[in-house]
């Protein structure tokens, strides 16, 4: 018997027709399979090729470019790659990611917990103001936060002459000085990865828990942590990555005190310190591009991961 109604009990043709005609309601909606709409994407493309290719490609070339003092002739080489990895070039690269992985441990840590607190509140204007303020913060940097921070915590900062923090040995200009600095974007940033993350947390999931017996403690081990974990990762990561490409606030606050990668880049690219080593620094920035390439290696699977439970 067909329906008239096209419900489940629908056979025979009918139902494959009406089943295949979906299937193209589908295709055409979703922008499957649709012909002609691939050239939309050429601005894209070009731009990419035009403003990330070629310095790419140009890059590789200077990294494995080698010239001849005396003779001024150029020739293919690991040389620089090799000589980017020892000496003072890898003591700036392990700084840089000292640097950043403390950053991304602390920072993944205060966030969380701050995003916490925010997800339980029951003050939605604090929830609006922390999330408002948080997409502020995790965007400023550069100059702007380097004076900033100077200004108050530097040698003749307001709160550094106010509680005789000096006495004591601090200084912003240090390792510590630069973390600290690095953790008022990376907080921020790691708020905004994590709260809806634990909005995913259904209450149901906690009801369950409570039901059977568990404590908070067990429901946080067996449900809440591993259902967090792509998320807490991924954001780890992503605070590591831009920890590591940070440059303005470290060359304007700390010069070459503290050791960086980035810094040593630009002291090579511009002479200033470094005369001659410019390949060098190029073999630097590829240096640079294997890390951030790993670090995206890992976060784009738990991104995706996470996203499941987003839905």
């Amino acid at each position: 018997m067909v329906s008239l109604t096209g419900d489940p009990g629908e056979t025979g043709e009918t139902g494959r027709a009406a089943a295949a005609s979906g299937g193209r309601r589908a295709r055409v909606r979703g922008g499957r399979n649709r012909p002609g709409s691939w050239p939309a994407a050429v601005p894209l493309l070009a731009f990419t090729a035009v403003a990330f290719g070629i310095p790419a490609v140009a890059l590789l070339l200077g990294a494995f470019t080698v010239r001849d003092p005396e003779t001024r002739l150029s020739s293919f080489s690991t040389a620089n790659v090799a000589g980017s990895l020892q000496g003072a070039y890898l003591n700036t690269l392990v700084s840089s990611v000292q640097l950043s992985a403390v950053v991304a441990l602390l920072g993944a840590v205060l966030g969380t917990f701050l995003a916490q607190a925010v997800v339980t509140s029951r003050f939605r204007a604090l929830r609006e103001t922390v999330l408002t303020a948080s997409g502020v913060l995790a965007n400023f940097g550069g100059v702007p936060l380097a004076f900033t921070w100077v200004a108050t915590l530097g040698n003749s900062g307001v709160l550094t002459q106010a509680f005789g923090l000096d006495a004591h040995g601090w200084s912003l200009y240090t390792f510590w000085g630069l973390a600290v600095v690095y953790l008022y974007f990376s907080v921020p940033l790691m708020v905004l990865v994590m709260v809806p993350a634990l909005d995913g947390l259904k209450a149901q999931w906690r009801e369950a828990a409570s039901n059977s017996g568990a404590t908070a403690w067990q429901y946080w081990r067996h449900v809440g942590v591993p259902v967090l974990t792509p998320s807490l990762l991924g954001g780890t990561v992503l605070l590591f990555g831009g920890a590591f490409a940070a440059y303005a606030t470290a060359k304007a606050m700390v010069g070459s005190t503290v050791p960086l990668v980035t810094l040593q880049i630009a002291d090579a690219l511009t002479g200033d310190v470094l005369i001659g080593h410019e390949n060098i620094a190029l073999a630097l920035s590829l240096d640079m591009i294997i890390v951030a390439a790993l670090v995206m290696a890992v976060y784009l699977p738990l991104q995706r991961r996470s996203g499941r439970w987003l839905r």
